[in-house]
């Protein structure tokens, strides 16, 4: 649906239309104005028409309804297309989310197509129509500001992220074995997270790189070169989280191997005292089965005192198998 269609001039809003045909040419009829169009999870038909009234490009329209891209940037004749992944923290569970901003940028307007919950874009609005100055430079202005926010939520997440792997580190390595239920589990699923997270900063780095001016190519079309200097920042900034991604992506592989190697070790100990105790009961149970076997011919069957010297020597062995694997620290 269209979630907004607003015509802004000289970093100001001036009207609200319903008919994007009408707003463009509005837009276009001054040297200072854009119109900016904004659309949640478009359906085919609607979106064509926006199509239609822009001159979009097929290719980038497709990419746009079908959503789940990689973040990147595009250039056609008559447009620019960039797709951005806006990720975001849940608090309630401990997760992150995911979702997907495409940037048309053309010719006196700016489309902005949103798919999921996690958006920054009526973030991004507020913030530009309370900063005229910044929105005068048009489309530009919005492409950057969108840029801008999401890679400072980035920059939360990557936060908060390092939170959870602390409690999880601490978890971990914690003497108690309370804690270590399911921890492989919520390990790989920390794991899952971080994957998910650097899936949407890692490509996000060659788009900014070319906005900046990194490439040594030629200039963007559509895109003031005078805002190279402010992706440029933005980039810098996407640089620190994709560290911190590394970073955790390193620590959490880190952690699982030392669970994993906790866990032979705790086997082992199990195993150890198991054959431990099996020893112990293998001493009497190999004396009462030789002097159980009622032959008629055995030595001591006939002495007053057989009962009690096997009872002696069984404890004796006993008690000298567990001293040994005490000291061993088997038990």
């Amino acid at each position: 649906m269209i979630f907004d269609c607003a015509i802004y001039r000289e970093g100001h809003r001036s009207g609200t239309s319903e008919d994007p045909a009408k707003a463009l040419a509005e837009a276009r009829a001054s040297d200072d104005a854009f119109v900016w169009i904004a659309l949640h999870d478009p359906a085919p038909d609607e979106f064509d028409h926006v199509r239609k009234v822009f001159g979009l490009h097929p290719l980038a329209v497709e990419d746009a309804l079908k959503a789940h891209q990689r973040p990147k940037l595009e250039v056609y004749d008559d447009s620019l297309f960039m797709v951005i992944k806006p990720v975001f923290y849940e608090h309630v569970s401990d997760t992150v989310s995911t979702g997907e901003v495409m940037v048309f940028l053309g010719d006196s307007f700016v489309v902005t197509v949103r798919h999921g919950e996690a958006s920054p874009l009526p973030e991004v609005r507020r913030r530009l129509e309370a900063d005229p100055e910044r929105l005068r430079h048009g489309p530009t202005a919005v492409l950057h500001t969108v840029a801008d926010a999401t890679v400072d939520a980035y920059l939360e997440v990557a936060t908060e992220l390092g939170t959870d792997l602390e409690e999880l580190e601490a978890e971990v390595f914690s003497p108690s074995d309370a804690g270590s239920r399911n921890t492989a589990s919520r390990i790989y699923m920390f794991k899952r997270q971080v994957l998910e997270f650097r899936r949407a900063t890692v490509p996000l780095t060659v788009p900014l790189t070319r906005l900046a001016g990194g490439t040594g190519g030629p200039a963007v079309p559509f895109v003031d070169e005078g805002a190279r200097p402010f992706f440029r920042d933005v980039n810098d900034h996407l640089t620190r989280v994709n560290e911190t991604v590394e970073n955790l992506d390193r620590l959490v592989s880190d952690i699982l191997s030392a669970h994993l190697a906790q866990m032979g070790v705790r086997q082992n100990d199990d195993m150890r005292r198991i054959s431990a105790w099996a020893a112990l009961a293998a001493v009497p149970t190999l004396l009462a089965g030789i002097y159980g076997m009622n032959f008629t011919h055995m030595p001591e069957l006939r002495f007053y005192w057989s009962y009690p010297v096997v009872l002696g020597v069984m404890i004796v062995l006993d008690v000298l198998l567990y001293r040994g694997f005490r000291r061993r620290g088997w038990l």
